[in-house]
């Protein structure tokens, strides 16, 4: 699985960017602030339709203009694909793959996989339960069609109701259509459970080992997803888990009409990480809380080929100054196959790795 070029016209701060990439190792270098990270976000957009900085659309475009195209050239699952965005302040975006335009983001699951390791990633641990389902939610997106589509579902209903709680005491008769939103919600939230319990099992499979890995075998990390607390076994079929989440919707009904807020659902899930029997969140120290991060995502690179049957993208933004010695090693050690791009500000620092291709950026554009 690669992406053999990019093509960008005003995304962020590209005017506009063509470049061919090297299936291996593809360096991005340039002082702060100049497109690195754009650069790669652009690359991630294309596989989810979604990015991990901006949390609407109309943010990517550059300021002054209103739209922005992205273009990407996959090679996924033995076939070329033909991916364009094309993303409007004023309109909806429009996805196409090989000229056929997509209905859903979620169309897009499949074709081309990434794995994106930012700065941000490394305190992962430590965020709130938001980071750690984002986390989840991008992953899972990115292999299951049906998980996207109920997820993007989901956040409708629940900005739909969080609207219809916020404002009822103006609009009494809103409150006629709440049970309506949660029947659906729950829907929704059943599909999401499922997928997300079994993807914190597989990462629970391959996480403690790489993080054995990286610490020299001296801490153990365990792994537990944490979901609404009627559900008994969150691994179980949707159709299992629907009461269960009624249920808890509920016991909370009239709570959730008193604060004017989404009390049920899971939009508050979470995963409790643990090292050596010890909550991560609270007790870890920084090398701790990055090992463990690093063991995350190396973890969900090794589930994507395990599915896919190929390797994903992996995006390595600026992360490996961030990192001691050991741990830069650790990391190169473990990218023996895949395409693979890494921004950084100085390029001799990875001279550590194979052969591959080095893209000078500047102001937006390619040197």
């Amino acid at each position: 699985m690669t992406v053999d070029a990019i093509t960008l016209d005003f995304f962020r701060n590209y005017v506009h960017f063509e470049a061919a990439f090297h299936p291996g190792v593809n360096v991005i270098v340039g002082e702060n602030a100049q497109g690195k990270t754009n650069l790669l976000e652009a690359a991630a957009y294309l596989s989810s339709a979604s990015s991990h900085r901006a949390r609407y659309d109309r943010e990517l475009i550059q300021h002054g203009v209103d739209s922005a195209f992205l273009q990407g050239r996959v090679r996924s699952r033995d076939r070329e694909f033909l991916l364009e965005c094309e993303l409007y302040r004023g309109a909806r975006r429009v996805l196409r793959s090989n000229g056929i335009r997509l209905k859903t983001a979620a169309e897009l699951s499949g074709i081309l996989t990434t794995v994106l390791f930012c700065p941000e990633d490394l305190y992962l641990i430590r965020e709130g339960a938001e980071a750690r389902r984002r986390f989840l939610d991008d992953c899972i997106c990115q292999l299951r069609p049906k998980y996207a589509a109920a997820l993007a579902e989901y956040k409708r209903l629940h900005q739909h109701k969080t609207r219809i709680l916020r404002d009822w005491e103006d609009n009494p008769s809103l409150l006629d259509t709440l049970d309506d939103f949660s029947l659906r919600m729950a829907q929704c939230g059943a599909v999401i459970v499922h997928y997300r319990a079994h993807f914190v099992k597989r990462l629970l499979e391959a996480a403690p080992p790489i993080h054995a890995d990286c610490s020299g075998g001296r801490e153990a990390l365990s792994l537990r997803y944490e979901t609404v607390s009627t559900v008994t076994d969150p691994e179980a079929p949707p159709k299992v888990l629907l009461p269960q989440l009624l249920a808890h919707q509920e016991s909370h009904r009239r709570a959730e009409i008193e604060s004017r807020a989404c009390l049920s659902g899971p939009h508050k899930d979470d995963v409790a990480v643990e090292i050596d029997g010890m909550p991560a969140k609270a007790y870890a120290s920084q090398g701790q809380t990055r090992t463990a991060a690093l063991a995350l995502k190396l973890a969900a690179r090794d589930i994507f080929r395990q599915e896919t049957e190929e390797w994903p993208v992996l995006l390595l933004d600026d992360v490996l100054s961030e990192l001691d010695a050991r741990r830069q090693e650790f990391v190169l050690n473990r990218i023996t196959a895949g395409q693979v791009f890494i921004s950084c500000c100085e390029e001799g620092a990875l001279s550590r790795l194979r052969d591959g291709k080095v893209f000078h950026i500047r102001n937006g554009a390619l040197l």
